[in-house]
């Protein structure tokens, strides 16, 4: 599987009138295609700012101390706001916990939905323009400065430009007539039910509707007007419905019925190869095409556009990818072997404030100067390089100055209390200074240059050969994306449709009568399927659920967990579900981190957190579970979580942890690996540890969840 998402060594802070709160401390995880990670723990364990800083909606008051969030490339931590405009609700949305807080409610339901359709829609063509424009730039200057001829250059981008806009063209009013299509298809299945229930009323502007529709499904390379057998399908059905009277509806709902199979058949017919039409419309025999069905058309066309131009263009794109990444390597040398000299002047116990920033602002030159533009591949060590040592490098002089002004005011402020508790006055409270870790910067620094050399070091290792004509195939499919995007405009009909069909999809019955609805017009449960609806529009690569079905009740909660692991299946979409309910997680996990004070405890699969727990906090999460095979007592987990503005010294959960050790209350634990897909921060699993099997409580509800699963599988 490959990963959609990784969080490395991230650690985030509020700054508070008492203090600064430690709220994620240095966690890690990722996130694989198609996979649900359930992220579980108490209130205030660190689990809703993990997820609001992957979306980049962190309050004003947080400060992101450490660590990455890879996407696609980047890390998320170094985003701007504009840059998380074009990812945010588009390819990584989120559902929080209150359906109602989530929606307009003074906006009809299907306003909210199409809304955010077409903005994306307008977002996605602006970014994709700017894009490709770069893209096309930048090979332009590769192939001529690998030698290709500048006329032979200038003619293969002006004969790719034109070729991807007329495949975009073709391939955009394609699949707005499938949408149409597609949506007449739904469209009849509401009306048979309509018929069935002889209600005449409803028909009449449903078929209007379905007329439209079909109107709008024509395309060349779909369905043509006046084709047989469509064509007679669609006049039997026009006569059957003037001669509809409300009563006998049969020769309706076969008609209705034939319509719909003949729409289904050509939605499941080869889709054309856009790309090859593209070039052979413009340059080829165009007339050749006509009377071939699309397998025909897919077979004259491809070789076609392969012998007069795909071939020579990607040898001559592979000839640019291998002289820019050839070009690359002595730079990426220079800079690995710069970056290992370099490290002594950050590893000081002291650092020196213009020795470092002229050492990283030559570095970030270095490493600027080595980056490959032109691979579509960046390696996000080197692109983030620069901006990674300002940050820190500002954060650690910023603490030098400040740190000791924040620790004068405390002591000023603790010597005012205690004059005032010696009068018996009340004068307030001590702020605790809110120091930066000088140490925590330093090494944040010296493992930013370390792993960027690593990974130079690596890449020349590997030698320069790679499969470039590879490469210019993926940047072919890649510039051919773009152009599809430029040219796919979202219009509100199809908007609509979309929003109709996903409406549908998540079990909201009568979807057009519901589209007109305000918010308070739908139950809890129904509004929830209304923000997943939202959520999902966009297609999205990764669904955040935020406790999405706290507030609702027992039974509704089940569907909507089933509601997600079904969009999730359908769409192939990654989703980090985060609960403070165990028993919840059960059924949607693929993997689990267990999360405690801002910490990762545990991480595992499900069936290793379920079955194999290692950690005192996934005892008494297990314990504390609901079970309708036992009538023993729910166990409570005593005590409060520490106040994070004072982190304990050793393992947060010991002081709440009757099989602590007198280790955990000293040293912080670090995570030993128990299997190849699980993790425990504990010392309990520490080989000189004393052996401490979980409690009775957990061992029998282990057992009866096997004898259930043992049961089910026969």
């Amino acid at each position: 599987m490959s990963k959609t998402l990784e969080v490395k060594n991230l650690r985030i802070s509020f700054k508070v009138n008492e203090g600064t709160v430690k709220a994620v401390r240095d966690i890690s995880f990722d996130l694989e295609k198609g996979e649900t990670l359930c992220i579980v723990g108490e209130s205030g364990s660190g689990k809703s700012v993990t997820a609001k800083a992957i979306l980049g909606i962190l309050a004003g008051n947080s400060i992101v101390e450490g660590g990455e969030i890879i996407y696609r490339g980047d890390d998320l931590i170094k985003y701007t706001e504009r840059d998380f405009e074009k990812i945010r609700g588009n390819l990584i949305t989120m559902i929080f916990q209150d359906p109602l807080s989530s929606l307009n409610p003074i906006m009809r339901i299907g306003k909210q939905m199409t809304e955010a359709t077409i903005l994306n829609g307008r977002t996605n063509r602006k970014n994709a323009r700017k894009d490709y424009t770069a893209k096309l730039g930048q090979i332009e200057k590769a192939m001529s400065a690998a030698g290709c001829p500048a006329e032979r250059v200038r003619e293969q981008l002006r004969t790719f430009r034109a070729m991807a806009g007329e495949a975009s063209r073709l391939e955009s009013a394609y699949h707005l007539a499938r949408d149409y299509a597609d949506s007449a298809v739904l469209s009849i299945d509401q009306m048979l039910v309509d018929v069935h229930e002889n209600d005449l009323k409803r028909m009449q502007p449903q078929f209007r509707e379905l007329d439209e529709k079909i109107e709008k499904s024509y395309d060349p390379y779909l369905l043509s007007k006046g084709e047989k057998p469509f064509a007679d399908t669609l006049e039997r059905l026009q006569k059957a419905e003037h001669a509809y009277d409300g009563k006998d509806g049969r020769e309706l709902t076969d008609c209705l019925t034939a319509l719909q199979n003949e729409l289904k058949a050509a939605l499941g017919r080869t889709e054309p190869d856009f790309f090859a039409l593209g070039y052979t419309i413009q340059h080829g025999d165009k007339a050749a095409l006509q009377g071939l069905d699309t397998d025909g058309m897919n077979a004259m066309a491809r070789p076609y556009l392969d012998e007069q131009f795909m071939d020579g263009f990607l040898a001559d794109l592979a000839a640019a990818l291998r002289h820019s990444a050839q070009q690359a390597l002595p730079l990426k040398e220079k800079a690995a072997a710069a970056i290992r000299q370099a490290l002594p002047v950050f590893q000081r116990e002291t650092l020196d404030k213009a020795a470092c920033e002229r050492a990283a602002r030559e570095l970030s030159e270095l490493t600027d100067r080595s980056i490959d533009r032109l691979s579509l591949h960046q390696n996000t060590k080197a692109t983030t390089f620069g901006t990674t040592m300002e940050k820190n490098l500002r954060r650690y002089f910023d603490g030098v100055v400040n740190n000791p002004k924040e620790l004068r005011r405390e002591a000023r402020q603790t010597e005012k209390l205690k004059r005032a508790a010696a009068r018996r006055s009340d004068v307030g409270k001590v702020t605790p200074a809110v120091l930066v870790d000088l140490d925590l910067t330093r090494r944040n620094i010296v493992t930013a240059m370390e792993e960027l050399a690593a990974s130079y070091e690596q890449e020349l290792a590997a030698g320069p050969e790679a499969d470039y004509a590879a490469q210019a195939r993926e940047m072919v499919e890649a510039l051919r994306g773009m152009s599809y995007t430029m040219t796919n405009k979202v219009s509100k009909q199809a908007a609509y449709d979309k929003a109709i069909s996903i409406m549908e999809d998540v079990g909201i019955k009568e979807p057009r009568k519901r589209f007109k609805q305000y918010p308070f017009e739908f139950s809890g449960g129904m509004r929830q399927r209304i923000v997943i609806a939202i959520a999902v529009a966009a297609n999205p690569e990764i669904l955040i659920c935020d406790e999405p079905t706290t507030a609702l009740d027992v039974t509704i909660q089940a569907q909507i967990l089933e509601l997600i692991n079904e969009v999730k299946r359908k769409r192939n979409i990654s989703v980090i579900f985060i609960t403070h309910d165990l028993g919840v997680v059960a059924n949607m996990a693929d993997r689990v981190a267990v999360m405690y004070a801002g910490k990762i405890v545990e991480y595992g699969t499900a069936r290793d957190v379920f079955y194999h727990p290692a950690h005192p906090y996934t005892w008494a999460l297990l314990a504390s579970m609901p079970d309708l095979d036992t009538k023993e007592k729910l166990e409570a987990i005593g005590g409060t979580p520490p106040n994070m503005v004072y982190p304990p010294k050793g393992d947060a959960f010991a002081e709440r942890n009757e099989y602590a050790l007198a280790v955990d209350f000293e040293r912080e634990p670090p995570m030993f690996q128990i299997s190849d897909t699980h993790w425990a921060a504990t010392w309990l699993l520490h080989p000189k540890a004393p052996k401490i099997d979980p409690p009775k409580s957990v061992t029998d509800r282990i057992r009866r969840m096997r004898e259930r699963e043992e049961a089910a599988n026969g």
